[in-house]
């Protein structure tokens, strides 16, 4: 039992060496830069935004027409030390938002409750039940808003 032990041991010693620990690889510096814009006059679509990134700062800005005409800018920057920051504005616009057309409606007049889909069910002992002529048992009462059967 003992050579086992030693044995198990040594293979185990031999894998962990066997494992070599590297570095992670360094790819260089990070950096991009980007932008995109709509400008949509017959929905009013229209927003734009711009981004660049060098190493671990972001820096961007991004503006949109709001739906009650205002212009928001958000000018945004995010890096280890401060984290994420961003600083909006909203100035008022002469762009005027087109609103869909209301859809008429057509209303009608309910004449009757509407059935419920399934039945109400009442169970109840014998001596609740209206009619003294039942045989023995137990039995159930279904009822709907225009009729009410018994079995």
């Amino acid at each position: 039992m003992e050579k086992l032990f030693v044995i198990l041991s040594i293979g185990l010693f031999g894998m962990a060496c066997a494992i070599e620990l590297q570095p992670e690889l360094d790819y260089g510096p990070v950096a991009y830069e980007f932008h995109w814009a709509v400008h949509d006059e017959h929905t009013g679509d229209i927003k734009s935004q711009k981004e660049s990134r060098k190493d671990d700062k972001v820096e961007g800005i991004y503006e949109l027409i709001d739906p009650d005409g205002y212009r928001r800018i958000v000018q945004y920057k995010a890096d280890d030390h401060n984290g994420f920051e961003a600083i909006v504005q909203r100035e008022p616009t002469d762009i005027k938002i087109p609103l869909p057309e209301p859809k008429k409606l057509i209303a009608a007049k309910v004449l009757a409750p509407i059935a419920p889909i399934t039945p109400l069910v009442h169970y109840a002992p014998k001596p609740l039940l209206k009619q003294e002529s039942l045989p023995e048992g137990n039995y159930v009462s279904v009822s709907r808003p225009t009729s009410q059967i018994k079995y």
